[in-house]
């Protein structure tokens, strides 16, 4: 897969053969068995000596143990790394060593501003070529703090964006997000998060977004201050809506519901629009199961408010789709979807949602619900739905010719 070097602007993919089929990581010597196979010095070594007779990749019983130097890829990939790895701050062939040793450089010169973006681009494709080096960054004394220093320092988006893929990469590893959370605990250290998201590339505001949904995880405190920023709300649903790539809109959506659990956060959302987005993505015919799963959720937070409840009644095809996705995503896009009909049907009894319910079949699909391995509080809204949809059918179950008209409604 071709490397992207525009303007320091560093979209690193390793190729394929360059990685060790044990380790997955970049080889750093080559080695190849009797089979042809090559592998990384180490991790084969680590294979041969715990009595393995084979090789790792073909299964293929060894006739010899022997390793043979692969020095024509061993070039290969030094002549890589030293065209897209550590330029321009080093002439060196890639190292892990070497890397990590100048990304401590980097936080011990405690010179934020100098930093420059092709130094952000190998600390980005650093952590991008293994777990271990994620690892090792998010260990590394200052190594949080610093990326945060220049993230709110910089005016210029490149930098921005590598700083903040950076940051997703490492999030995941322990203590990281105990960092994010002090360094971004006040509204004006959430300004580079609205830089990206209006100004930055497609993955760059994916890495955001990401980010935001984390740090909102994290307490009660934190997602108040996100959700206070009205123009961070705005980003994330121009994010979730705007985009036809379905990994932006997951993201956009994950962040969202991470963030707006509280009343004036589902009514700003409301009015920007996002039951109408919901809706059209629950009717369209090729979304993922997980993100059927993630609209569902938002639409379920939204109708426990009242303007949730009516933009979803008003929308002329959101119940309809609602009940149509019931048992055709997850289990959890239908518990989700259990809990938008009842907040409308049962205690808004919301008439117009009880009508379009109805006519898209919504009560065999309750019954089907209610046969299914739902929850116990999901059952008990089913009971409850049923209720009401037999006191709108005119006769009963009988209109309903389905497999499921023997069960006696509760």
């Amino acid at each position: 897969m071709a490397v992207k070097d525009k303007s320091n602007e560093l979209y690193l993919s390793v190729p394929s053969f360059f990685k060790c089929p044990i380790s997955m990581d970049v080889m750093k010597s080559p080695v190849s068995l009797c089979t042809g196979v090559t592998y990384d010095r180490v991790s084969i070594q680590k294979w041969l000596d715990s009595g393995h007779n084979t090789c790792p990749a073909t299964m293929q019983v060894l006739q010899s143990t022997d390793v043979v130097p692969n020095l024509t890829l061993r070039r290969l990939i030094r002549v890589w790394s030293d065209s897209y790895l550590l330029r321009p701050e080093s002439h060196a062939s890639f190292n892990n060593h070497l890397a990590f040793d100048s990304i401590k450089k980097l936080i011990d010169n405690q010179e934020t501003e100098a930093v420059s973006s092709g130094s952000l681009s190998s600390i980005v494709n650093f952590a991008k070529l293994s777990l271990e080096n994620r690892e090792s960054l998010a260990k590394l004394d200052g190594f949080v703090p610093m990326m945060a220093r220049i993230w709110k320092l910089s005016n210029e988006i490149q930098v921005v964006e590598l700083v903040v893929t950076a940051l997703d990469l490492i999030l995941p590893e322990k203590g990281v997000k105990e960092q994010l959370i002090k360094l971004y605990s006040n509204d004006a250290s959430l300004s580079p998060f609205n830089f990206v998201l209006q100004k930055g590339s497609l993955d760059a505001r994916i890495s955001a977004a990401r980010v935001l949904e984390s740090l909102a995880a994290f307490d009660n405190e934190s997602r108040r201050v996100i959700a206070d920023q009205s123009s961070l709300l705005k980003e994330l649903y121009r994010l979730a809506s705007s985009e036809t790539d379905q990994r932006a809109v997951e993201a956009g959506f994950a962040a969202l519901i991470g963030v707006s659990t509280s009343r004036q956060s589902k009514k700003e959302l409301v009015r920007l629009g996002i039951v109408r987005t919901a809706g059209k993505i629950i009717s369209g015919p090729e979304n993922t199961a997980t993100l059927i799963e993630k609209v569902m959720k938002m639409l379920e937070m939204v109708s426990t408010c009242t303007e949730g409840r009516t933009a979803i009644s008003e929308d002329e095809n959101c119940v309809a789709a609602v009940v149509h996705r019931l048992m055709k995503a997850s289990t959890a896009a239908t518990e989700h979807g259990i809990g938008v009909i009842w907040s409308l049907c049962y205690m808004s009894r919301d008439r117009t949602a009880q009508e379009s319910a109805m006519r898209s079949n919504g009560l065999t699909k309750v019954l089907l619900v209610m046969q299914s391995n739902c929850s116990g509080t999901v059952k008990q809204m089913c009971r409850e739905l049923v209720k009401v949809f037999r006191v709108n059918s005119k006769s009963c179950l009988a209109s309903y010719e389905t497999r499921t008209t023997h069960i006696t409604p509760y």
